[in-house]
C-alpha cells in the first residue's frame, strides 16, 4: 500500500517532478560555469540551467538550485563570478529601461517588431539583457512560479544575486567602491527612461495637443484658462523631469556615501522621491488627457501608441525608483520581475497590439457611423412612409443602375477594365442616392448597427435593455421598409422599360443568351446565398472605410483648411470656400462609403476570378431588377420556366444575408468598441427572443400611437 500511494504521489505531481539523479545532473551543470568562456557560451549555460529549473516543478527546482550552491561554497563562488560576468558585458539598460518598448514611436514598427519576434528565432550571442531575458524566460507559466517563491527562497536567490553585484563594484566605479550597489544601474536606467519621457512630452504631436480643453459645459474663456494652465502644469513636469531624477540619484549617491548601500533613505531623498512622483504622474496624466483631445479632433494610430508608451515608461519609473528606495527590496525586484514577465508575454501578441490600439479608433468609426446611422431608423408611422417614398427612389436610380451594367457587359471590355466600368457604374449610383437623399436598403444595416450600440451605455438595468429591444424593433420595420420600398419599385419599373422597347424597338434591350445566363447563375440551386453573405462582408467594409476616411478628414483638419487656406479663398471666395468646408464636413463620410461599395462590387469579383477564388456579388436590388430584366426579356412563356422562380426565390434571402451580414459585423464592432460584457449580451438576446414571442408584428409595422 506505501509503495502504491508512493507512486499515486509521484503521479499527481507529474513527470516534472525531480527524480533520484537529478541532483547529479545539476552539478554537472554548474560545474560548467565559466566566467572566462565567450558571451554566447556564457548566455547558454544560464538557458540551461533555467531550463532544468523549469524541467522539475519550478519552485521545487529553485529550492534544489538553492540548497546545493548553500552546501557548496566554492561552486556557488564560481556561480556568482558567472552571473557577474553576464550582468558586466550586458547592456543593463536594455533591459531595465528599454524592455518592453518599442525603438521607434510608431504602431506599425511595432507590429513589425512583434511579427519578428514571432517568426525569427533570438541569438543568445547578444550583449542585450532584454533578448537574452526573452530566451530565458519563454514560458507564460514563469510569472506564477515565481509569484509562488517563498520567501526564505527568495531571500537566497537575492543573495546570491547581491553578491554577483558586489564583484562588479570596482568595475563599475573605476577601481573604488561603488556606494550604490546594484541600486546604480537602476539609477541610470530612470535618467534614460526620464530622457525619454521628456523627450516625448516636448515632440510637435504632444506639445500641438496639451492643455487643449475638449469640454462643453464651460465657456470658452474660462476653458481656455484651464487648458493653459494644464499645459503650463505638464510642460513644468517634461522640463523639470530630468533634473529632478538626476537629483535623486545624487541623493542616494552621498547617503550611501554616509550611512551605507542598505541604510534606510534619508528625509531629503524621500522628499525629492515624493517630488519625482508628482511629476510622473503629472506627465502620464497629461498623457492621457490627450485621448480626450483625440475623441473630438480625430483618432490617430501612432500618437495612441505614443500616449500608451509614454505612460508605461512613467510606470516603469516609478517601479523602479520604488525598488532603489525599499529596505527590503526582495520582494520589490520580484514584483518588477513578474511585470517585465507579463509585458514580455503581451509583446508576444499581435492580436493584443491590434486590440488595444484599434478600440479607440473603432469606437470612433463606430459613433461616426452612428451619427449617420440615426438617419436610416424609423420610429413613427410618419418615418416609415418616409422610409418608403425614399427606398422607392432608390429602387428606381437601380432600375437605371441595372440596364448600365448591361450595357457595360455588352462592350467586350477586359475583365479588369469591365470591373472597374461596372465599379463606376455602382459607385455613381449610390452616390446619385445619395444626393437626391434616396435609400438602398443593404446600405443601412452597417450604419445602423453602431447607432443601437449606442444605446447600450446602460444595459444592466431593464430600462436600459428594454430601450436596446425597441431600437431592435425600430431597425428590423427600417429595414423591411427599405427592402420592401426598393424591391417594389425596381422590378416593376425594369419590366416597364423592357417592354416600352420591345413596343418602340421591337427587341428588348437585353438578349435572349444574356437573359438565360441572368438566370442560370441568380438561382437559388447555385452558390447565390454565399455570394448574397460575401456581399455582405462588402457592405460592411464600405461603412469602416467611411468612418476611417471620416476619421482622416478630421484629424487633418481639412475642413478648416478649405475654409481659411488663402489660396482656396482666393479662388473660391470667403463664402464660398466656408460653404465648401461645411459641405465635404457633411458628405464625406456618405461619399466615402457609397465610393468604396461601389468600386468593391466591381473590382473584387475580377479580382477574386484571377485568384480562382469562389466569390462574386448578389445583391437584393440589382439581383431583383436583372431577373425582372431577364423575365421581360423571354416573354410570358418564362412563368412556366422553374429558373424563374428559384430566382425570384432567392431574391428575398439574397436580402436577408446582405443585411444580416453587414449588421452582424458592424454590430459586433460597435459592441466590442463599447467594452458590452458577454453576460449583457446574453442578456440582450434573451429580451429580444421574449419580444418577437410577445409582439412579434412590432418588428413588422410601426406602432399605432405613433403618428
Amino acid at each position: 500500500m506505501k509503495r502504491l500511494s508512493h507512486i499515486a504521489q509521484l503521479w499527481r505531481r507529474g513527470p516534472w517532478w525531480p527524480r533520484p539523479g537529478q541532483d547529479i545532473e545539476l552539478k554537472t551543470l554548474l560545474d560548467g560555469a565559466d566566467p572566462e568562456a565567450p558571451q554566447a557560451v556564457r548566455h547558454l549555460w544560464l538557458i540551461r540551467v533555467l531550463g532544468w529549473v523549469r524541467r522539475a516543478e519550478p519552485v521545487q527546482g529553485t529550492r534544489a538550485l538553492v540548497a546545493t550552491l548553500q552546501q557548496d561554497p566554492a561552486r556557488r563562488a564560481r556561480v556568482v563570478s558567472m552571473l557577474a560576468s553576464i550582468w558586466r558585458d550586458g547592456d543593463v539598460a536594455a533591459l531595465l529601461a528599454d524592455f518592453g518598448f518599442s525603438p521607434r514611436t510608431s504602431f506599425l514598427n511595432e507590429l513589425g517588431e512583434r511579427l519578428r519576434r514571432r517568426m525569427l528565432p533570438l541569438s543568445p550571442d547578444t550583449d542585450d539583457l532584454g533578448t537574452l531575458f526573452n530566451l530565458l524566460f519563454d514560458d507564460p507559466a514563469d510569472a506564477q512560479w515565481l509569484a509562488e517563491l517563498d520567501e526564505p527562497t527568495l531571500q537566497a536567490v537575492g543573495a546570491l544575486w547581491a553578491d554577483a553585484m558586489l564583484e562588479l563594484d570596482p568595475e563599475r566605479c573605476n577601481g573604488a567602491a561603488c556606494p550604490l550597489g546594484w541600486r546604480e544601474p537602476f539609477h541610470d536606467a530612470m535618467l534614460y527612461l526620464a530622457t525619454q519621457i521628456r523627450a516625448a512630452g516636448f515632440s510637435p504631436a504632444f506639445r500641438s495637443r496639451m492643455g487643449v480643453r475638449v469640454d462643453v459645459d464651460f465657456d470658452a474663456k474660462a476653458s481656455q484658462r484651464e487648458g493653459q494652465a494644464v499645459d503650463a502644469s505638464a510642460r513644468h513636469a517634461f522640463r523639470h523631469l530630468s533634473q529632478t531624477t538626476e537629483r535623486v540619484h545624487e541623493l542616494a549617491l552621498a547617503h550611501a556615501l554616509e550611512a551605507g548601500p542598505d541604510a534606510p533613505p534619508s528625509p531629503a531623498l524621500l522628499q525629492e522621491a515624493q517630488y519625482l512622483r508628482a511629476l510622473l504622474d503629472t506627465c502620464a496624466n497629461a498623457a492621457r488627457g490627450l485621448h480626450g483631445h483625440l475623441e473630438v479632433h480625430g483618432i490617430s494610430l501612432d500618437l495612441v501608441f505614443q500616449i500608451d508608451q509614454l505612460c508605461e515608461r512613467c510606470r516603469r519609473m516609478e517601479r523602479l525608483l520604488e525598488a532603489v528606495l525599499s529596505p527590503k527590496p526582495g520582494p520589490v525586484l520580484r514584483r518588477f520581475l513578474i511585470e517585465l514577465l507579463q509585458v514580455s508575454e503581451e509583446r508576444r501578441s499581435i492580436r493584443a497590439l491590434f486590440t488595444q490600439h484599434y478600440s479607440m479608433l473603432a469606437r470612433k468609426v463606430a459613433e461616426r457611423s452612428a451619427e449617420t446611422g440615426e438617419h436610416y431608423i424609423t420610429r413613427t408611422r410618419g418615418e416609415y412612409r418616409e422610409m418608403l417614398r425614399s427606398a422607392a427612389g432608390g429602387g428606381a436610380v437601380m432600375a437605371v443602375t441595372t440596364f448600365v451594367k448591361f450595357m457595360m457587359l455588352a462592350l467586350g471590355l477586359p475583365p479588369f477594365w469591365t470591373g472597374m466600368a461596372a465599379g463606376l457604374n455602382y459607385a455613381t449610383s449610390f452616390v446619385v442616392v445619395q444626393w437626391l437623399h434616396f435609400t438602398v436598403a443593404t446600405k443601412q444595416p452597417a450604419m445602423t448597427a453602431p447607432a443601437m450600440a449606442a444605446k447600450l451605455e446602460d444595459t444592466r438595468s431593464e430600462a436600459g435593455v428594454e430601450g436596446f429591444v425597441d431600437e431592435v424593433a425600430h431597425l428590423i420595420r427600417s429595414q423591411m421598409a427599405g427592402i420592401l420600398g426598393n424591391l417594389m419599385v425596381v422590378a416593376p419599373l425594369v419590366i416597364a422599360v423592357q417592354l416600352l422597347a420591345w413596343w418602340a424597338l421591337g427587341a428588348p434591350l437585353i438578349t435572349e443568351e444574356k437573359a438565360h445566363y441572368v438566370l442560370e447563375s441568380m438561382t437559388l440551386l447555385g452558390p447565390t446565398l454565399w455570394y448574397a453573405a460575401f456581399t455582405g462582408v462588402l457592405l460592411f467594409a464600405s461603412s469602416i472605410i467611411a468612418g476611417w476616411v471620416e476619421n482622416w478628414f478630421v484629424l487633418h483638419r481639412l475642413d478648416s483648411a478649405l475654409r481659411w487656406n488663402p489660396r482656396i479663398r482666393a479662388r473660391l471666395g470667403a463664402h464660398r470656400a466656408a460653404r465648401w468646408s461645411v459641405w465635404w464636413r457633411e458628405n464625406i463620410s456618405g461619399l466615402a462609403a457609397n465610393i468604396s461599395l461601389g468600386f468593391m462590387l466591381g473590382v473584387v469579383p475580377v479580382v477574386a476570378s484571377f485568384l480562382a477564388l469562389p466569390l462574386d456579388i448578389r445583391h437584393v436590388t440589382l439581383s431583383a431588377g436583372q431577373t425582372a430584366a431577364a423575365a421581360a426579356t423571354l416573354g410570358w412563356d418564362v412563368v412556366h420556366n422553374p429558373q424563374l422562380w428559384w430566382c425570384v426565390a432567392a431574391v428575398p434571402l439574397t436580402g436577408v444575408l446582405n443585411v444580416g451580414v453587414s449588421f452582424a459585423m458592424a454590430l459586433r464592432v460597435a459592441v466590442r468598441s463599447r467594452g458590452v460584457r458577454l453576460g449583457d449580451r446574453a442578456r440582450l438576446w434573451q429580451a429580444i427572443r421574449r419580444r418577437m414571442w410577445r409582439q412579434p408584428l412590432s418588428f413588422l409595422l410601426p406602432p399605432r400611437s405613433s403618428s
